[in-house]
């Protein structure tokens, strides 16, 4: 007799769970010495040997102003700028600090993993304790508390003639410990906070730049030289992302290069900060200014973040990428604090800056700093951050540009 059959039973598996993907925090893709591709790529600009120094420097350079003309040509493409930048962004100058109090969280710290730290010391004769004071990285924070000291509006906004000592960069061709960058910041609205806005601001401050760099040649017709093409009067954009996708196993740095070679000789990259695909930031960005995680897919039509970017063109006489500006809109007080999760520093809350922004006691804002040497470098057609500077240069620095005929500055 056949055995009866008995039927299976069905058991239903529980679904999976989508587990949401949240991006590494700062700790674990942190550059540490010994590091190397994309990790150590990622923080600590320089070229870091003499030896390669040599090697990029240009064979047979011959400065096109000399040093008297370029002093001059300095200061009229300062002027320029200036003015206009008040114009197309509608803001000031107004003082600045070189030096601000530890305590006040006000100082910045540009990278966020700890390889640049300012310069602290005790200031103030006669009183116990003296103060503990720090030589400013950057402006950056400062400015936004400073918009509600010198009583902006919306769309109104400040510049500064900003100088800063950064202690702990490699010394090269367009890296310096002194730092000269018109810090500039303006008030917006919540509805501002958008990838759209942020390219409209970008694009103003480009005319500014293409515009100094035909108003320089105006005065010096020399500077116009078919081995150095001016700059395109259109700045495309493109994500960090995007940048990642077509290089996908280089590092930042040579992302960067490429882009520039292979796409445009200028570029603006949005979205510096968030974890990419690769799993790395495309480079590391402070927590506590730049907005960063702000989802902007809406804009894009892809998985990116940030409401930030930098402005980097392709520099034809060092052959090499060439950094001009960061900016991006600021943190809201619900994205600092997720930023500071990130990053492992939620500490800082307590700090009087971060907590004005949490406690919603200074204004939304965009800003950003364009660096001084680096435009003027360019539109002089210079090799060489000395001969637009004056600051201090090792030994090593000062034989390797004597062999390619430059001159420092002194």
């Amino acid at each position: 007799m056949a055995k009866k059959k008995t039927a299976k039973k069905v058991v239903k598996k529980a679904p999976k769970k989508v587990l949401k993907k949240t991006p590494k925090k700062a700790s674990s893709f942190m550059p540490t010495p010994g590091k190397t591709g994309k990790a150590a790529d990622l923080a600590g600009p320089g070229i870091s040997t003499y030896e390669a120094v040599d090697k990029i420097l240009p064979v047979g350079y011959r400065s096109i102003l000399s040093n008297k003309e370029t002093q001059k040509a300095i200061y009229a493409v300062k002027r320029y700028i200036e003015d206009g930048l008040a114009e197309a962004l509608n803001i000031q100058l107004v003082q600045v600090p070189l030096i601000v109090e530890k305590e006040s969280g006000m100082n910045d710290n540009l990278d966020r993993d700890g390889s640049r730290t300012p310069i602290d010391f005790p200031c103030g004769l006669g009183i116990t304790p003296r103060m503990n004071a720090q030589i400013v990285q950057a402006a950056t924070k400062w400015k936004r508390w400073a918009l509600k000291q010198y009583g902006c509006g919306v769309g109104e906004g400040i510049n500064t003639d900003m100088r800063a000592v950064r202690k702990d960069y490699f010394l090269d061709h367009d890296h310096s410990s002194y730092v000269d960058q018109w810090d500039w910041e303006r008030v917006i609205t919540k509805e501002d906070r958008n990838l759209e806005f942020l390219k409209m601001i970008v694009r103003k401050i480009w005319k500014v730049i293409t515009g100094a760099e035909d108003f320089v040649q105006q005065m010096y017709p020399q500077l116009k030289d078919p081995r150095f093409p001016n700059l395109p009067k259109d700045l495309p954009f493109i994500h960090a992302e995007e940048i990642l996708e077509r290089y996908p196993d280089l590092p930042r740095k040579q992302r960067e290069t490429r882009i520039l070679q292979d796409y445009s000789p200028a570029v603006f990259i949005i979205g510096i900060g968030w974890v990419l695909k690769d799993g790395y930031p495309h480079e590391m960005r402070a927590a506590d200014y730049d907005d960063w995680v702000t989802p902007t897919s809406q804009w894009t039509g892809k998985d990116t973040h940030g409401l930030n970017g930098d402005i980097l063109v392709w520099n034809h006489l060092t052959q090499r990428r060439h950094e001009l500006s960061s900016m991006g809109i600021r943190v809201t007080k619900d994205t600092l604090k997720e930023q500071l999760k990130l990053s492992g520093q939620l500490d800082r809350l307590t700090m009087p800056y971060h907590s004005m922004i949490m406690k919603d006691q200074i204004p939304l804002s965009i800003g950003g700093g364009i660096g001084q040497g680096r435009v003027q470098m360019l539109l002089l057609r210079k090799a060489h951050f000395g001969e637009v500077t004056v600051t201090v240069w090792p030994k090593q620095l000062h034989d390797v540009c004597e062999k390619h005929n430059i001159y420092v500055l002194k």
